[in-house]
């Protein structure tokens, strides 16, 4: 089975900006992922025409269920929390899994989040006031033809350190979803932070940031399980967002 994490930006093109839904679509298609993990996915959002990203994915890959985890709910500038985990009627924003397997199980948890503003340094950029706005991850018990299998797609704070926090919070919160179990999305840390806060292994090992020439992986498919990757990861560009699409095929090796 091929599975896939990309962070979407809002489904815009790399080069204008602009949000067109039929090019998003055709980048899904041609991801052709049975499992693809979403980040900054909008929901009926006038920047994206009002789409509804998720569908749009899911009809795209031929999914069979999708689910969007909404971080952010109203327009963009009015974004409230979420207050719960009722699906999006108007316009939000968040995180979303599309899968051509039937879904058990679905479970959205709440990722903890640093109060106040936090001040993050760059070379040779003045400082910046930052909020961590609310996180959350998607988790999917699946049924797939080599056996059940979790999926999670999960995005991590940009912030040092409150990403591996909320790293090891996910981690604790899944423990009793069934193994293997995959962890895909944007966890805005390298390889071996990653595998450090998580305690997972790596199936994908390829460059995904920035999109033009990716010197950096954030973008991550791990595995606590029986779990094999069959070939070489791909860092795919897409044509949109800032974030290659990170590809790989696996199989279930039933331990």
């Amino acid at each position: 089975m091929r599975l896939a994490t990309f962070n979407i930006q809002h489904g815009r093109t790399a080069d204008d900006r602009r949000v067109d839904v039929d090019r998003f679509a055709r980048a899904v298609r041609a991801l052709d992922a049975d499992v693809l993990a979403l980040q900054e996915v909008d929901h009926r959002q006038p920047r994206s025409g009002r789409a509804d990203l998720t569908a749009v994915a899911a009809q795209a890959a031929g999914a069979v269920d999708a689910r969007l985890a909404v971080t952010l709910r109203g327009p963009v500038g009015l974004w409230r929390e979420p207050h719960d985990d009722a699906p999006p009627t108007g316009a939000a924003y968040g995180v979303a899994l599309v899968t051509r397997f039937p879904v058990r199980r679905w479970l959205t948890v709440r990722l903890p989040r640093r109060p106040g503003i936090t001040w993050t340094h760059r070379p040779r950029r003045l400082p910046r006031p930052h909020h961590d706005h609310p996180r959350a991850a998607l988790a999917a018990v699946l049924d797939t033809p080599e056996g059940p299998l979790t999926a999670v797609c999960a995005h991590l704070s940009f912030l040092a350190g409150q990403n591996v926090v909320q790293a090891r919070h996910l981690v604790a919160a899944l423990t009793e979803l069934p193994r293997p179990l995959v962890l895909l999305g944007d966890l805005n840390v390298g390889p071996a932070t990653a595998h450090r806060a998580t305690g997972m292994r790596s199936l994908a090992d390829a460059p995904t940031y920035p999109v033009d020439a990716p010197t950096a992986q954030i973008d991550h498919v791990l595995t606590d399980g029986g779990v094999t990757a069959t070939g070489p990861a791909r860092s795919i560009d897409t044509g949109l967002a800032d974030h290659r699409a990170l590809v790989v095929d696996v199989g279930l090796t039933g331990d």
